[in-house]
C-alpha cells in the first residue's frame, strides 16, 4: 500500500520535529553523562522511564492518523519520542535517527511453545508443555538463521525516500543481544514442572540447558559469519533496561565494518529461577550463560529476579557492568556488594504509578534507595508498567519527583 501524500506530509512534520528536539543542547548533555554513567564515573543517578504496556493509554492507536501499517508504526516511533520530550522528560536521548533493521529470520528451535491464554483481555496465561521428557529433546533443532535483503532494501528505499533529508536513515542488523535460555525451557516444559525436574531430574535439565546453549552459540556464529552484528554503543536498548553510550566499544582494533561480540554489549537472565537457591540459579543456569557472554566487551544481567544473595555468581561473568536489581530485592545489601564496580540498574516498584497515586510514598521510596545507594553508580529503570490507570500524567509526576532528587544527589 502506497502512503498517501497527506501521510508523507504528517510524517515528514514529525520528524522535522524530532530533528530539532534532537537538536537541542540538552541531548548532547544527557549522551555525555551516559557515556560517563557507562564507564562507571557518574555525574549523578540516571533515570530511564519505558511506558511500555501503558503506551496504549498515552498515546491509544485512534490517535494515529496514518492508515499505512508502515507509516503507522513510523508515526507511533516519532510521537513517542516528542511525548518523551513533552511529557516524560527522563534522561532518554532523542536522536535524529531512523533505524531501518535489516529483516534477520530465524528457523526456530523446532518445538513451538504453547499455552492456555485467559479470558480476561491482557490477562496471565497458563503453561501447555509440549516437553514431556528426555526422548523430546530429539525434536529440538538448532535454528538457522537467514536475512530477507530483498524485503530489507525495500523499507530502506522507502524510509529514504520519505525521511532522507531530514533524519539519518540507518540501516542496522542485530543490536539487542540478550540470552534466555531458562525462559525458552520453561515455556517449552512449563514452569511447575522445571521446579520438579531441577530436583527430580538435573540431567534432564542440564541436557537440555545444554543444547540450548549450542543452539545460542551457533546463532551468534551466524550473525558473524553473515555479518548482521551492529555496533550497540550508541542510544541501543541494553539489558533489562539501560542505553548502551559508551567509548569503551568498540574494541581499538574494530576495522570499522565487521562487528564482533567482543565490540558490543550483550546480557542474560533467568527471571525463572527467582525462587531457587543461589547455587542452583548458577548450576542451571548461569553456568551455560557466563559462556554466552564471555565473548562480548561489556555485559548486563538480570531481570526481576532477585538477585541479593546471587551476586557473588553474578560478578564470576565476564565483563560484567550493569546489574538489575529488582524492585524485590534488598536495595541496601546489593549497594553494599556493587559499590562502583558495577552499575546498579535499579528497577522501581511500576505498581506506584496505578491505584492510589501518592506522590509523597514515590518521594519516600526514591529517597530511601539514594541513601543506602550512596555512590553507587545508580540508575532508575522504571518499565514493566502495564498500565498507569488511564492517568498519562502519572509518568511525568513520577519522573519529577525522581529528577528532583536525584538532582539534589548530583549537587551535593
Amino acid at each position: 500500500m502506497a502512503l498517501t501524500q497527506e501521510e508523507k506530509t504528517l510524517l515528514r512534520d514529525l520528524a522535522r520535529r524530532v530533528r530539532d528536539i534532537a537538536a537541542l543542547p540538552v541531548m548532547a548533555e544527557r549522551r555525555r553523562m551516559w557515556k560517563r554513567h557507562n564507564s562507571l564515573d557518574p555525574v549523578r543517578p540516571m533515570i530511564l522511564v519505558f511506558p511500555e504496556g501503558s503506551w496504549t493509554e498515552l498515546l491509544p492507536d485512534a490517535a494515529l492518523e496514518c492508515e499505512d501499517r508502515q507509516a503507522r508504526r513510523w508515526e507511533h516511533e516519532l510521537r513517542s519520542r516528542i511525548y518523551y520530550h513533552e511529557h516524560i522528560r527522563d534522561d532518554t536521548v532523542i536522536e535524529d535517527e531512523l533505524v531501518v533493521p535489516r529483516l534477520v529470520r530465524s528457523t526456530g528451535w523446532g518445538l513451538e511453545p504453547r499455552r492456555v491464554d485467559s479470558s480476561e483481555a491482557r490477562g496471565a496465561w497458563g503453561f501447555d508443555p509440549v516437553l514431556e521428557g528426555p526422548e523430546d529433546l530429539k525434536k529440538l533443532r538448532l535454528p538457522e538463521i537467514s536475512v530477507d535483503e530483498e524485503a530489507t532494501q525495500r523499507n530502506l528505499q522507502r524510509a529514504q525516500d520519505v525521511f532522507g533529508d531530514i533524519l539519518q536513515v540507518r540501516l542496522k542488523g542485530v543490536t539487542h543481544v540478550s540470552f534466555h535460555p531458562m525462559a525458552i525451557l520453561a515455556r517449552l516444559r512449563g514452569l511447575g514442572n522445571l521446579m520438579m525436574d531441577m530436583a527430580a531430574r538435573p540431567g534432564f535439565v542440564h541436557e537440555a540447558m545444554s543444547i540450548l546453549e549450542e543452539g545460542f552459540q551457533g546463532i551468534v556464529r551466524q550473525y558473524v559469519e553473515q555479518d548482521l552484528l551492529s555496533l550497540n554503543n550508541d542510544g541501543s536498548y541494553h539489558s533489562s533496561g539501560g542505553v548502551g553510550y559508551t567509548d569503551e566499544l568498540p574494541q581499538p582494533d574494530f576495522d570499522g565494518e565487521h562487528v564482533r561480540p567482543c565490540d558490543m554489549w550483550a546480557s542474560a537472565e533467568a527471571q525463572e529461577l527467582a525462587q531457587v537457591s543461589p547455587r542452583m540459579h548458577a548450576e542451571f543456569a548461569l553456568q551455560y550463560e557466563k559462556r554466552l557472554l564471555e565473548p562480548f566487551g561489556l555485559n548486563g544481567y538480570g531481570c526481576c529476579e532477585d538477585l541479593t544473595h546471587k551476586l557473588d555468581y553474578v560478578f564470576e561473568i565476564p565483563n560484567m557492568r550493569r546489574i538489575s536489581i529488582s524492585p524485590f530485592a534488598d536495595v541496601e545489601a546489593c549497594a553494599e556488594r556493587l559499590g562502583r564496580d558495577y552499575i546498579f540498574s535499579w528497577k522501581p516498584h511500576p505498581a506506584h504509578l496505578c491505584g492510589q497515586f501518592s506522590p509523597e510514598r514515590i518521594r519516600r521510596y526514591i529517597r530511601h534507595t539514594l541513601d543506602v545507594a550512596g555512590d553507587c553508580v545508580l540508575e532508575m529503570i522504571l518499565k514493566d508498567t502495564h498500565t498507569c490507570d488511564n492517568r498519562p500524567e502519572r509518568f511525568t509526576a513520577w519522573t519529577e519527583i525522581a529528577r528532583e532528587l536525584v538532582c539534589a544527589v548530583g549537587s551535593t
